[in-house]
């Protein structure tokens, strides 16, 4: 089989993935079923036929009228830089306008009626800091890997990078981006010395460090600590926790902290204290709790650290009231990073915005107020209230920061659309708040 041949096969499967492919689960997840139940493919055969899947999404809603071939055929020559191995799908006219991102768009919007809002038909629902043409070009373009170096790795990591000769582009001090394809859990202790996490996700560090300086102050020497300094230790809740990355964030911004996360699944709370535990944090306490739901239930066997039932941590009789008991609280911070769209990360799941129905918006914006109402009873006064979206949507960010300040009458000390889409990375929304 020629090299033509080989990658017209790989078209040919890549069509016939996209057209059993409905949305209702991740791409990857599909993929990962698909490829087990069609084992002729070798490991390269499934990376190439991957990425061309990914190409075909990655215009978004933009092309609908036309076959699967053809938009296929159009996302491989305006997504990719090199297209050596297709060149057998385009005349002689596509590849000598082929040389840049910006010469290609210009291409095919003179044989199609084509704009960059087809990608991303929502201009009217984005935020406005947000740069609409730039954000749906960025869908293109498959985003970096990024790290956070953690607090004293700086050099080993980056000695161990060198060592195995991976490209890397120092974007900050401790923010490291590299190639979408690089292997780093074979070089780098991933969690102890570094955490895989997107450039917009470690901008919130400002944000932690903003609350920081008027926070109690705590002290920082591991041993030897009195209860008065026990006392004064900044009690962090991370109330939609996920696996925990913005704990592990808060951690190392905020040094000695007295910290507890929850989320509404079991099962990612349990991803949780794996990295945690790789992460060198023993003190917590974690549960699961739906905090959208003011009274959601609490099972008896969610403790693990430290070790402690339901019962010894609230008195049984609490559990019958109508407002769900939260261990440790009042907070002195509380870090919601609230359930979203994810609109502000589609560029590394493009089949989401290819799928997205715009109603979606509301139905996330009235959860979050829900979340934020409730969690915004378990603050301090003083206390800080940091809220995070990976949306891009207005209705999801600005206009519930709108509704932390009227509604529930906390203080805007700092907001701003994180925007990742010029540097391969995520966008993300931050806003900080104080409770008087």
């Amino acid at each position: 089989m020629n090299n033509a041949m080989r990658f017209q096969s790989y078209f040919n499967s890549a069509i016939k993935i996209i057209q059993l492919y409905d949305g209702t689960m991740p791409l990857q997840h599909f993929l990962k079923q698909y490829f087990s139940q069609h084992k002729k493919h070798g490991s390269r055969d499934r990376k190439i036929i991957t990425h061309v899947c990914y190409n075909f999404f990655r215009l978004g809603k933009a092309f609908s009228t036309i076959s699967a071939e053809e938009r296929l055929k159009l996302a491989i020559f305006i997504c990719n830089d090199n297209i050596e191995n297709w060149k057998f799908l385009f005349e002689g006219e596509w590849l000598n306008n082929h040389n840049n991102l910006e010469k290609r768009i210009a291409f095919v919007q003179s044989k199609y009626s084509f704009s960059l809002q087809d990608v991303f038909p929502f201009y009217n629902e984005a935020s406005k800091p947000l740069d609409n043409d730039a954000f749906a070009k960025a869908f293109f373009i498959q985003p970096d890997v990024f790290l956070r170096i953690r607090p004293g790795f700086n050099n080993g990591v980056i000695n161990k990078l060198q060592s195995h000769n991976i490209q890397y582009n120092i974007i900050e001090e401790s923010c490291i981006g590299l190639a979408p394809s690089t292997n780093i859990n074979s070089v780098i202790d991933i969690n102890k010395e570094a955490v895989i996490q997107d450039y917009a996700s470690q901008q919130v560090g400002s944000f932690l460090y903003e609350a920081a300086q008027h926070l109690p102050a705590i002290s920082y020497q591991v041993s030897a600590i009195s209860k008065e300094e026990i006392q004064n230790r900044i009690s962090v809740w991370d109330c939609c926790a996920g696996s925990g990355g913005k704990s592990i964030l808060a951690y190392d911004v905020l040094k000695n902290i007295e910290l507890t996360a929850s989320d509404i699944r079991s099962s990612i709370i349990q991803n949780l204290k794996q990295r945690f535990a790789k992460a060198g944090i023993k003190k917590y306490k974690t549960f699961v709790y739906d905090a959208a739901n003011s009274q959601s239930p609490i099972p008896n066997s969610i403790f693990p650290t430290p070790h402690a039932s339901t019962n010894q941590l609230f008195n049984q009789s609490t559990l019958t009231n109508s407002k769900f008991p939260i261990p440790n609280s009042p907070y002195d911070l509380i870090i919601c990073d609230a359930p979203c769209t994810g609109s502000g990360t589609w560029g590394r799941t493009p089949e989401q915005l290819y799928f997205f129905n715009v109603i979606k918006i509301e139905e996330y914006a009235a959860r979050q107020q829900k979340i934020v109402r409730n969690a915004v009873e378990y603050l301090k006064t003083n206390g800080f209230f940091l809220y995070i979206t990976c949306s891009v949507f207005e209705k999801e960010n600005e206009a519930t920061a709108d509704f932390i300040q009227q509604k529930l009458k906390l203080e805007l000390i700092k907001l701003e659309l994180i925007k990742g889409y010029g540097k391969k990375a995520d966008t993300m929304f931050a806003a900080l708040f104080k409770k008087n």
